[in-house]
């Protein structure tokens, strides 16, 4: 018996008792009773199976809706990061410090740290504006590249014309404190906002150098930084001397214009300056590679990891100087994009470089702009020089090592220059 409501006690007896006296009356009426009971049960199951369908069908469909700009992964557990976030929620004891914004940015910077790659940064909003105007060259601070190398702050090489050049500052300078907080543990984002600022007031860092017996404190009154591109000085002995500040955006305009200066002068020999050059873009290093070098001459080789395949850059531009013989000049103030430059040019025409062993920073970033105008500055590849080297922490070694002292600096001697143009008379 099948019911859709349940009957009274008298409705349930007639019910049964007609259908007790239908299923006896005849065989018909037997037969209409099966028939219409199998007719019940199938359309009650055909009904239960196409709900079951839509259902499965709807969830699907809607489940493969459902959109976000970026999903969390599925293989990743995250409940332990909301186990934590929600009992700091529920028992930090100073809640007005729970800033939702600086937690979020502060988890994504510790996820970062954990690669070790001091070169790999989280930028927030103010930060990535601040990088943009760094490559642009005009800022607010003191003029000098600093960056992590075993461990300690340090710096790379001051800026040409800067507060931190006039007030003596050098590369491999260490820099323990900024206006006495320790800089251990710090990352360059968080020491570059610390000695940032506006330009007349003043920061003070404390400095260790190697032939000091103590460290010492130096006062810096912060300035209106514009970075030259470089500086072109076409000398009597009919040598052009060439330095490079900055692999800046502008820095490809002022070099062609450099350029053209030297091929409608005297000039017959080059000595290119990229001491305290702490790069700047790997396209800008290659396009000025391109005035020295043949077309399709390799100028470095990227190295993505992974088993990815690599990369040659390749050298694209006029060689309107290929022909003119040159010396590097170099130091551990040139990093990255001068270390490109320098070894371009040492593997594929022998150029012999002068000076100190440079930086050592022999990896390729990315600048990926994120959400809420962050980004992130991240590490995409390794840089090797053409004939497969990697500088990586170990820089380019000199082919004549000529050191800078302490008392060539206050004597303002430049015994490196001096070789060099002694070595570049001696070349046809």
């Amino acid at each position: 018996m099948f019911f859709k409501y349940r009957p009274k006690r008298g409705e349930e007896e007639n019910k049964v008792l007609f259908d007790y006296r239908a299923s006896e009356g005849s065989e018909g009426g037997k037969e209409k009773k099966v028939l219409f009971g199998l007719r019940q049960n199938f359309v009650l199951v055909f009904l239960i199976v196409i709900i079951l369908v839509a259902f499965v069908f709807g969830f699907w469909f809607g489940k493969s809706k459902i959109v976000c700009p970026v999903c969390p992964p599925e293989e990743v557990d995250f409940s332990l990061f909301w186990e934590t976030w929600k009992t700091l929620e529920e028992k930090y004891v100073d809640k007005e410090k729970l800033n939702v914004q600086e937690m979020i940015y502060g988890a994504i910077s510790g996820m970062i740290k954990s690669l070790d790659d001091p070169y790999t940064v989280f930028l927030k909003p103010e930060d990535a504006k601040r990088f943009i105007e760094d490559v642009k060259g005009m800022f607010e601070g003191v003029g000098m590249e600093i960056a992590i190398k075993e461990g300690q702050l340090q710096v790379v090489a001051p800026l040409e014309g800067t507060p931190a050049q006039k007030e003596g500052i050098r590369p491999g300078d260490k820099i323990l404190k900024v206006d006495g907080k320790p800089t251990t543990d710090i990352t360059v984002d968080e020491a570059v906002n610390l000695i940032r600022g506006p330009k007349g007031t003043e920061v003070i860092l404390t400095i260790y150098r190697e032939e000091w017996k103590e460290t010492k404190d130096i006062k810096i009154v912060r300035g209106v930084i514009d970075i030259p591109s470089l500086k072109l000085e076409i000398r009597d002995d009919n040598v052009a001397y060439l330095r490079l500040y900055h692999f800046s955006e502008k820095a490809t305009y002022d070099f062609r214009d450099a350029a053209i200066k030297i091929l409608g002068s005297d000039a017959q020999k080059i000595i290119l300056d990229l001491r305290n050059n702490p790069g700047g873009y790997l396209d800008v290093a290659q396009e000025i590679a391109g005035w020295f070098l043949e077309k399709g001459q390799i100028v470095a080789i990227e190295d993505f990891g992974g088993g990815e395949e690599q990369k040659e850059v390749l050298a694209e531009g006029n060689a309107k100087l290929v022909t003119y013989p040159i010396v590097v000049l170099i130091n551990e103030g040139s990093a990255s994009g001068s270390e490109i430059l320098a070894g371009a040019l040492r593997d594929n025409r022998g150029v012999k470089l002068i000076g100190e062993t440079s930086f050592g920073k022999g990896s390729v970033q990315e600048l990926a702009e994120l959400k809420g105008e962050s980004s992130l500055k991240i590490t995409i590849a390794k840089w090797l020089t053409p004939i497969g080297e990697s500088i990586t922490d170990k820089g380019l070694e000199p082919d004549i090592r000529v050191e800078m002292t302490a008392e060539d600096y206050d004597a303002g001697r430049d015994p490196q220059l001096d070789k060099a143009i002694e070595i570049i008379k001696e070349l046809d």
